[in-house]
C-alpha cells in the first residue's frame, strides 16, 4: 500500500490523470500492486518470468491483462504501449550486464514522454540488509545504491523527475506517521527508494 499511496502521491503533485492512462507492471508476481492500482488507471496490465506467480494471484480474473516473460530481459507488449511502468524490486535479481537490455525493453513499450518508475531495496539501510540476507528468494541478490540507480537510468535514456525513501516505519506505525514519512523522503535511509523518471 505504501508503493501505491507514492506512485498517487507523485501523480497528484504533477497534476497527472492517471485514469486515461495506462500503466505496466514489470515483475508484478502476484499482482498486488496492480489491483489496488487498478481503479485509477484506465488499463493496468502486468507480466512476469513465472506463470505460476500470475495464476496464484488471480491477476488475470481481477480483469487485468497479463503475459509471461519468456526472458526475464523481454517484455511482452509491443512498441509504445503503456504511459507508466513500474519495476518494483526488479532489478536487484537481474544481472548487471543484462539491466541495460532490460532497460532498453523499457524504453521500447513506454510511450515518448512516459513515465518509469523504479523502486528498489535501499543497501544504505541495515534492517533492510538484514531481511534480504535472510530471504531464501533474494539469495542472489545485487542490490543497487541510489547513486548506481541513477547512473543506470541515465545511461538508458531516462531523465529523472523525482526520487524519494520510504519504508522509515514499520506497518504497524505508518498509519499513524504516514505524513512524517512523507517529509522524511529526502533522507537516503529508508528501507527502499523510488525513481521517477521520463522517456528522455
Amino acid at each position: 500500500m505504501r508503493k501505491r499511496d507514492l506512485i498517487r502521491d507523485f501523480c497528484r503533485r504533477r497534476n497527472l490523470g492517471t485514469r486515461a492512462l495506462t500503466l505496466l507492471d514489470l515483475g508484478c508476481g502476484q499482482g498486488e500492486l496492480l489491483k489496488l492500482l487498478q481503479s485509477d488507471f484506465a488499463a493496468v496490465a502486468g507480466c512476469d518470468p513465472s506463470a505460476e506467480m500470475l495464476e496464484a494471484g488471480g491477476v488475470a480474473a481481477a480483469g487485468i491483462t497479463t503475459a509471461v516473460q519468456v526472458s526475464p530481459v523481454a517484455i511482452p507488449f509491443e512498441d509504445a504501449r503503456f504511459d507508466m511502468i513500474t519495476a518494483v524490486c526488479v532489478f536487484h535479481h537481474v544481472a548487471p550486464e543484462h539491466r541495460g537490455s532490460l532497460n532498453a525493453e523499457i524504453r521500447r513499450v513506454l510511450k515518448p514522454g512516459g513515465v518509469f518508475i523504479l523502486i528498489e531495496h535501499n543497501p544504505y539501510n541495515p534492517v533492510t540488509r538484514l531481511i534480504v540476507s535472510r530471504t531464501p528468494v533474494d539469495a542472489d541478490a545485487q542490490l543497487l545504491t541510489p547513486g548506481a540507480a541513477r547512473g543506470m537510468l541515465r545511461n538508458a535514456g531516462f531523465d529523472t523527475l523525482d526520487r524519494q525513501f520510504f519504508l522509515f516505519f514499520p506497518a504497524l506505525i505508518y498509519a499513524h506517521c504516514a505524513g512524517l514519512e512523507r517529509l522524511m523522503s529526502r533522507l537516503p535511509l529508508g528501507g527502499q527508494y523510488a525513481f521517477f523518471s521520463a522517456r528522455a
